[in-house]
């Protein structure tokens, strides 16, 4: 009986879905082709989610006295300001319906139309999921909604009969509501251009039921007039793919975490191995998938801070055939000071410039790069069209006839100067010299000049993806006045800078070796006039005391240059910055510290310091008006006075030349690990002493393991070998131990993703064992953080000519279960790791 029902529901369906290609934007052609309407030209749309009318980003902003309207007009302005075009979010439901189904003309509801019509002012697509099951809380507790999925939660939502009818009456209230903004409702709207019938479900029970509940709430969409794409998603639970394709939709929508989500830190190291490629693994089952649109609903390089991973991750898309793509979340501008809607995700203009940047690349990308194409594999593929990524220089890079952007500071030349419209970048270029740390954007205007939009130094204080609080910052804003030099087409020695925004309206630069300028909008030229008042959307100035983040490094050897290096904001010209030095040796020295670019401050440090021993060091900020400053603590009073108590110092560990060079210790490294634990119920990775109690050591341990289970982990280890001659190291020596005599795997993976392997046979008393680099054999590697979706690839093979190379170590990882057979599989194995160490 359900299969008939579900079949005529099908047939009825179908009879109501003609699509009106003269009135829709898009439509999906029978080869699963999203295609513009008119011309039929194929379509790609790429932005991402934003989330201010709803959940904490709503209570957020009433927190601070935000005026909500006022906040979505300058989030918006920075969105169009970096080129995206598409937008998407999981409409909170538990807070616009009640547990009928009813929909709530609320506050929530009416900012949202408020949201739409800023949108479509900036001609931004929007694609709407208006079902998100999720409760209303996060970061904070949920609070008590009124919603239907309230009342029967995520799994029940997708099968119980009452939460399903509550779904379809929901659904076509929500379609029929009327903008009172735009005076149209959504399925009228031709700027809401498609739909995805929910957020992430989690299907159980019969396929059959799957099949027929996506039916019966496609049908209840179109019945409200919906003639628009409708999508459903298949990545969050593989198991159903066939009953999702089974059903009448247009498309479907996945997910991709490729460095996984809340690290509760940063991580570093190389993750363009990661984005290598986006796999779809339904093709070959699942025939009809080939005849569905494919969009991502949401993507990021989770508690990734690089801003080189958004370019490639659009190329990865474009490859799989994907036409619409909406990074989670575009951080709000007042709240994005402290991370704290989504603490795994951070992106803003203003608080993330280089990855801001990087997805205006990535758009432009993602738009312009063929469906389906393939470019390779890494390190091929970071050069596509006339896009560029890189690890090294932490870049992305586009670079063409008429526009120039890059995420990081880059010695590329411009493929054709005299013809450049647009530049935008971070840092500086070969035609623009930029001494702040904000992002820029420069275009060519009718008139031959050029506008310049030019954004506050952001400084980062505190790990963006640790611990979030409001009270915390992760960024502050400095507005400096930075020096700017600029070798651009039309601009000739002498031209001027006339401000154009509000706080720089008439304000006039020379070129002087270089204008000094401040955030705002500008006009460049001969003779530029100060014309229409520009708005300009930017944080507020940190309006705090001076602050600082070191940038030394943690460890380094005896004789070797060695520079303590800082970023510090707040200062005026006159103030005096210097770094008191004491050695474990009982030797002590203050040095002055110069200020290089913006607000880098960098000291050398004295021979006399450089033998091996503990250096610890404080950084003094002595302001004109007599305050001090200590740093770290940020702490005020003057250091040398009597009563000062603060005792906080930086440490730097330096080694004896010759000394060992400590590839993994668990009291260095253990916050910093990346883990692969199989099944977290019965495995571990933990800490203990060894026999002697001199060291701490990793214990790794399956309980009931299957034959060849793996547990391994992985640590950023290329820092620790900076400026260390390697030419005298030969073997690794890795001190550990095992009761059941399991060996360890060891793999050395270099910044260009080359990787080679060995094994240690452990003992089960604690042992050094010594293994010859030149036992070391090439091979492939984990791909840690575990990339989501679960289907996504694990691990990663260089095919690359070129050997592996020691310099340009990058990180080491450390597994076992190799070599549980079948004898061992179903007992308990460990293994105990206190050191890996690089010897000669």
């Amino acid at each position: 009986m359900k299969t008939l029902f579900s079949s005529l529901l099908f047939l009825l369906s179908l009879n109501g879905f003609t699509q009106t290609r003269s009135t829709n934007l898009v439509y999906v052609d029978g080869a699963g082709v999203l295609r513009y309407t008119r011309g039929g030209g194929e379509a790609a749309f790429f932005g991402t989610n934003y989330t201010v009318p709803f959940a904490y980003g709503y209570r957020s902003h009433r927190a601070l006295g935000i005026d909500l309207e006022k906040a979505i007009d300058a989030d918006v302005a920075h969105l169009a300001r970096l080129g995206l075009d598409a937008f998407r979010v999981h409409v909170w439901d538990v807070e616009i319906s009640d547990s009928a189904g009813n929909l709530l003309n609320n506050e929530h509801l009416r900012l949202f139309d408020y949201l739409l019509m800023r949108l479509k002012e900036r001609n931004i697509k929007i694609l709407v999921t208006p079902i998100a099951f999720w409760g209303n809380g996060y970061p904070e507790r949920d609070e008590k909604t009124p919603g239907f999925a309230t009342k029967y939660g995520k799994g029940q939502s997708v099968v119980k009969e009452e939460a399903i009818v509550a779904q379809e009456r929901y659904l076509k209230q929500f379609f029929a509501h009327v903008n009172p903004y735009t005076k149209l409702s959504y399925v009228q709207d031709p700027d809401v251009i498609a739909m995805e019938i929910n957020n992430e479900p989690h299907h159980s029970g019969p396929r059959e039921r799957t099949t027929e509940y996506v039916n019966r709430l496609a049908a209840a969409v179109r019945s409200s007039g919906w003639t628009k794409p409708v999508f459903y998603n298949i990545s969050e639970s593989p198991s159903y793919a066939g009953a999702v394709v089974a059903a009448n939709v247009d498309g479907h929508s996945f997910q991709w975490y490729p460095t996984g989500l809340v690290a509760n830190h940063e991580q570093k190291g190389n993750f363009l191995p990661n984005v290598d490629e986006y796999r779809i693994p339904f093709f070959d089952s699942l025939p009809a998938l080939r005849k569905r649109a494919l969009m991502v609903y949401e993507f990021d390089a989770g508690d990734v801070l690089q801003s080189n991973m958004y370019p490639a991750m659009a190329r990865a898309f474009r490859s799989a055939g994907f036409q619409w793509a909406t990074q989670f979340a575009y951080d709000p501008m007042h709240t994005a000071h402290a991370n704290t809607e989504y603490q795994t995700h951070f992106l803003n203009l203003a608080y993330t410039p280089g990855k801001a940047i990087s997805m205006l690349i990535a758009g432009k990308a993602f738009r312009q790069l063929p469906r389906g194409k393939s470019w390779g594999r890494f390190p091929a593929d970071t050069s596509f069209d006339v896009f560029r990524v890189s690890y090294t220089q932490d870049l992305s890079e586009m670079n063409s006839d008429t526009a120039f952007f890059y995420s990081n500071r880059t010695t590329t030349i411009p493929r054709n100067a005299a013809t450049l419209r647009h530049v935008a970048g971070v840092g500086s270029s070969p035609v623009v010299q930029y001494e702040g740390s904000g992002a820029y954007f420069l275009d060519r205007l009718p008139n031959g000049n050029w506008r310049l939009e030019l954004y506050p130094d952001a400084l980062v204080v505190n790990d963006p993806f640790g611990k979030a609080a409001p009270s915390r910052d992760a960024v502050r804003i400095h507005y400096a006045a930075n020096k700017m030099q600029l070798q651009l087409p039309g601009l000739s020695t002498g031209f001027k800078a006339v401000g154009l925004d509000s706080a720089n309206r008439g304000v006039v630069a020379a070129d002087a070796n270089g204008l000094l300028l401040r955030p705002g909008v500008y006009e460049l030229g001969a003779a530029p006039v100060a014309g229409v008042r520009v708005p300009f959307f930017a944080p507020k100035d940190y309006a705090g005391a001076p602050f600082c983040l070191d940038e030394t490094v943690s460890e380094a050897f005896a004789g070797m240059p060695v520079q303590v290096r800082a970023q510090i904001a707040g200062l005026q010209e006159a103030d005096k910055v210097s770094v008191e030095l004491r050695h474990s040796l009982n030797k002590w020295k203050t040095v002055q510290m110069q200020r290089r670019a913006g607000n880098a401050y960098v000291a050398e440090l004295p021979a006399e310091m450089q033998e091996a021993g503990l250096l610890e060091y404080r950084i003094l900020v002595q302001q004109t008006g007599g305050a001090w400053h200590v740093f770290p603590g940020a702490a005020k009073g003057n250091p040398y006075a009597w009563d000062y108590v603060g005792e906080e110092r930086y440490r730097l560990r330096i080694l004896p030349a010759n000394a060992a060079i400590i590839l993994f210790a668990p009291e260095r490294d253990r916050a910093r690990m990346m883990t692969m634990v199989g099944d977290w119920r019965k495995d571990a990775i933990g800490y203990t002493y060894n026999d002697d109690a001199q060291a701490l050591q990793l214990r790794a341990t399956m309980n009931e393991p299957k034959e060849g289970a793996i547990l391994a982990w992985q640590v950023l280890t290329g820092d620790v070998l900076k400026d260390r001659p390697l030419s005298e190291l030969a073997r690794i020596a890795v001190r550990g131990r095992s009761a059941e005599g399991r060996k360890v795997r060891i793999r050395l993976i270099d910044r260009h993703g080359r990787s080679v392997e060995a094994d240690a046979a452990l003992t089960p008393a604690t042992a050094t064992v010594e293994i010859p680099l030149t036992s070391f054999v090439r091979g492939g590697y984990l791909l840690l953080p575990r990339p989501y979706p679960g289907f996504q690839p694990l691990t990663f093979t260089s095919d690359a000519s070129s050997p592996f190379d020691l310099a340009e170590l990058d990180k080491i990882e450390c597994s076992f279960g190799h070599d549980i057979d079948a004898a061992a599989a179903g007992k308990k194995q460990s293994i105990g790791i206190e050191s890996i160490r690089l010897i000669n």
